[in-house]
């Protein structure tokens, strides 16, 4: 058997059911490439009482007939920061454990795309999800800022998912080079940081673009640029302090 197991936002977030199967388990891995942890791994394997293997992107991506062949024989727990099934990364390796007729169970958690609600905006308004890429000398993706452009256009909140590694600023430098070349003026722009949802040191920051650029935050973290807003998100905006 094949557990998908989402841990949640914090370190304690796992449930009492994920706690019973991961002690059966005789092997559980951690995926680590796709967000930067707001804790320490050794404090996971603390709370769970199990050791813990690291899972790349060779592993998970790459070659996930190495799970699945050991799936087949034993029980094994792949643990995802959030929620198992908020990546495609994750929905592909539960169709190719099906077509290889090994069982699967998904155990889910909160995520960012659900904390995102303690800024006050309704999750409902919220369009498509992007993701902001580290950029290199090379490669210098702009979909993201497409996809922020088509929830404008349709008056949709944008979530800004960012890249393992990458800090708040140097996002936010991306969306201002890309607007800065399709001569967009967003100096105007109202943007949200929020750092650490879901633990005890979570923060929501909000401002206009330049003055959130001059800001530090800590990881992992996201970004939101709201649309039109209903009076009661209006209102909860307000309340939240710079």
């Amino acid at each position: 058997m094949l557990y998908l197991i989402g841990l949640g936002l914090d370190v304690e977030d796992i449930s009492f059911k994920a706690i019973k199967i991961i002690k059966k388990c005789r092997q559980v891995y951690l995926e680590l490439y796709t967000v930067d942890f707001p804790y320490k791994i050794k404090e996971l394997e603390k709370s769970i009482k199990k050791k813990i293997i690291p899972a790349s992107r060779e592993i998970v991506e790459n070659n996930p007939e190495i799970l699945i062949e050991k799936a087949k024989k034993q029980d094994i727990a792949l643990l995802i920061y959030g929620d198992p099934l908020s990546a495609t990364t994750h929905i592909d390796l539960v169709l190719r454990a099906k077509k290889a007729r090994v069982k699967i169970k998904i155990m889910h958690n909160s995520s960012i795309a659900t904390a995102v609600a303690d800024t006050g905006l309704q999750l409902y308004k919220f369009g498509k999800i992007a993701s902001i890429p580290k950029w290199q000398d090379n490669f210098k993706p702009e979909s993201f800022y497409d996809t922020f452009k088509e929830n404008q256009a349709i008056k949709a909140h944008t979530l800004f998912l960012l890249d393992i590694g990458l800090e708040v600023n140097e996002a936010i430098s991306c969306i201002k080079e890309i607007a800065s070349k399709r001569k967009d003026d967003i100096s105007s722009l109202m943007i949200i940081a929020c750092s650490k949802l879901g633990t005890e040191k979570a923060k929501i920051t909000k401002g206009r673009i330049d003055e959130l650029a001059k800001k530090k935050f800590q990881k992992p973290a996201c970004l939101i640029i709201p649309s039109a807003l209903h009076f009661m998100e209006a209102e909860m905006l307000e309340s939240i302090s710079n």
